[in-house]
């Protein structure tokens, strides 16, 4: 079973495969910060900072909301991301404030009239 290490928090918990790191927070208090559980608030943005080839492929709402430039460098939204490995994550406030910030536009498909 894949490990989920909360670093910042000093938490480490067994998993089942397929774990979502938020879920998983909630569930055994990881007490990684969060709000709507959606990908809409950025509140659970966390860096993984070992193990990001155990997690599963980024969302579109992740390149939306986290932006590709903090996806480059390890960080995923808690709510987004599943597990079926070992990892480590942290987070940190300054980086949830300007992670929050950011507008997500939905994507919107014209309606034309026939």
């Amino acid at each position: 079973m894949p490990t989920i290490h909360y670093l910042t928090s000093d938490k480490k918990f067994e998993v089942p495969e397929n774990s979502n790191i938020l879920r998983m927070s909630l569930r055994y208090d990881g007490e990684l910060p969060n709000r709507c559980g959606g990908g809409n608030c950025g509140t659970c943005v966390c860096k993984i900072e070992k193990g990001i080839e155990h997690t599963d492929k980024i969302k579109p709402v992740e390149k939306k909301k986290v932006g590709e430039e903090l996806l480059a460098q390890g960080y995923r939204l808690g709510c987004q991301t599943f597990v079926n490995g070992d990892v480590e994550l942290s987070w940190d406030k300054e980086i949830t404030k300007m992670v929050q910030r950011r507008k997500v536009v939905p994507v919107r498909t014209p309606v034309t009239s026939p």
